[in-house]
């Protein structure tokens, strides 16, 4: 196929917020399908924010969310390279929809390299009695498997988005870094309970 109609790429790059000729050039490559072209876009974005992610973050804001009632509140601290990305809708909306994030699935850490490793061996040691007698290999597939579970509860960026459960919060930065062309670091966060620790 050498032509892609004008309208398809207008709901490729409404879908996606991506540029016309990235959005052209991924309906070429998909053959007009929709859903491979979004795919492919997503698939380069990420290879692309992979090479900014070791970019300084020296702008950034930090943003708030109060839950209704004001029962929990969040401050989050999220950097990037220029104070023109951090002033963007896209930079904002990444920023507030981490907060919530934070507010309803009770992160304990940014990332799980964050995670003292006496949090760590105290969750192995919770499941280390059921794996007595097992094989070794089966053993230390079983953990690597638990783990991989606790890390997606407790670490920011390899929860599951709230808004989209196909992917993590992780995948959410790398999309803006793609989309925004800076590196995105979540710095800090804190979040306060009523009646919590």
């Amino acid at each position: 196929m050498t032509h892609i109609p004008v309208e398809l790429i207008k709901e490729l790059r409404n879908r996606t917020g991506i540029g016309i000729m990235a959005c052209k050039e991924a309906l070429l490559e998909a053959q007009a399908d929709m859903d491979k072209a979004v795919e492919l876009l997503r698939k380069k974005g990420l290879r692309v924010a992979e090479k900014k992610v070791a970019r300084p973050t020296t702008e950034g804001k930090v943003g708030s969310y109060i839950h209704t009632g004001g029962k929990i509140g969040v401050l989050l601290e999220l950097n990037t390279e220029t104070d023109f990305a951090a002033n963007s809708p896209e930079f904002e909306e990444l920023l507030k929809d981490l907060c919530m994030q934070v507010a309803a699935c009770v992160p304990l850490s940014i990332s799980r390299e964050d995670l003292s490793q006496e949090v760590v061996d105290k969750e192995k040691d919770t499941f280390k009695a059921l794996l007595e007698g097992k094989p070794e290999h089966i053993q230390e597939r079983i953990t690597r498997g638990k783990l991989e579970e606790f890390y997606s509860l407790v670490s920011l960026l390899d929860q599951p988005f709230i808004k989209d459960d196909s992917i993590t919060v992780g995948d959410l930065i790398k999309s803006r870094i793609a989309k925004l062309g800076e590196n995105i670091v979540v710095k800090r966060f804190v979040r306060f309970q009523i009646g919590g620790d």
